[in-house]
């Protein structure tokens, strides 16, 4: 888990440097069913497992489409649109829905000391969004489609939890980018007026090697390595827990942004960061 964290906290970063020769919703696509055909080929090499079964294929797609599709339609569009530390400190709420999910559909045990944690680690949350929104690089509509995302990525943990009663983390984790990724293909060839070209409109020859690497760096890394941890750590760790890692994901995330990207870092994210650090603690405490 800590070295996902590591790879999707400087995520933010990388798809900002992709974002910059190639459209969000071509890059989306592309990286999950390039990144799910590579964990495909491991998991019949490594566990020599067939192809999924076909009674199970709709529950995985359902959950690819709100793990895979919407989180990260959220994710690459919303930061085409704002800045990456403030992306990377809304994302932070993402354990709040999927504790909220969990309790209510009886897959998790909640505790009061954890809702205390998870309280103080939001106020953190807020104090950096806060400052954020006053910088020229960010904007409502980017930071309310990230809320988007970190909704759908805290449902995806919980979903899942079912799945891996029949499924290794590995085998999920595969299928459910290559079917999540092949769902948001249609965008890529139509494209989506106003917020992103179609593949047919990228001047290929014109994309960059920044934009190379890090269309490679979050296929690889952040996707394929990062998904598949994630979901190993779920089934022996349970969501909720799993979940409270996204708060050490902002705060790579929003260290790699100050740093790579030149976004301010001033009082209020300082002390956002303390909060989100003691909440995280409280929060394990519990």
């Amino acid at each position: 888990m800590l070295l996902a964290v590591f790879f999707v906290g400087n995520d933010f970063v990388a798809v900002k440097y992709a974002l910059e020769g190639i459209p969000p919703l071509v890059l989306m696509p592309l990286r999950f069913v390039l990144a799910g055909l590579v964990v495909v080929g491991v998991v019949r090499v490594i566990e020599r497992r067939g192809p999924l079964k076909w009674g199970d294929l709709l529950p995985i797609a359902g959950v690819g489409a709100v793990g895979i599709t919407l989180n990260h339609i959220g994710y690459t569009v919303g930061l085409s649109l704002t800045s990456g530390s403030d992306a990377a400190l809304i994302f932070a709420t993402a354990p709040v829905w999927g504790m909220v999910l969990g309790i209510l559909l009886r897959a998790e045990r909640g505790s009061l000391r954890g809702a205390l944690g998870l309280g103080l680690a939001l106020v953190g949350v807020g104090l950096v969004v806060y400052q954020g929104l006053g910088s020229p690089k960010a904007s409502l509509a980017g930071n309310l489609l990230v809320c988007v995302s970190a909704f759908s990525w805290g449902a995806y943990a919980v979903l899942s939890l079912p799945l891996l009663k029949r499924y290794t983390p590995l085998a999920l984790a595969a299928y459910t980018m290559l079917l999540g990724g092949a769902a948001a293909f249609p965008f890529a060839l139509t494209g989506v007026p106003g917020i992103s070209d179609s593949v047919f409109d990228v001047d290929w020859s014109a994309v960059g090697v920044r934009s190379w690497a890090g269309a490679a760096y979050s296929t690889f890394l952040a996707s394929a390595f990062a998904i598949a941890a994630w979901q190993g750590s779920v089934a022996q760790m349970g969501a909720n827990k799993v979940l409270v890692y996204l708060y050490l994901v902002t705060l790579v995330g929003v260290t790699s942004s100050v740093l790579l990207l030149d976004e301010g870092l001033g009082t209020a994210k300082v002390a956002g960061a303390v909060m989100i650090l003691f909440g995280v603690y409280v929060v394990r405490r519990g």
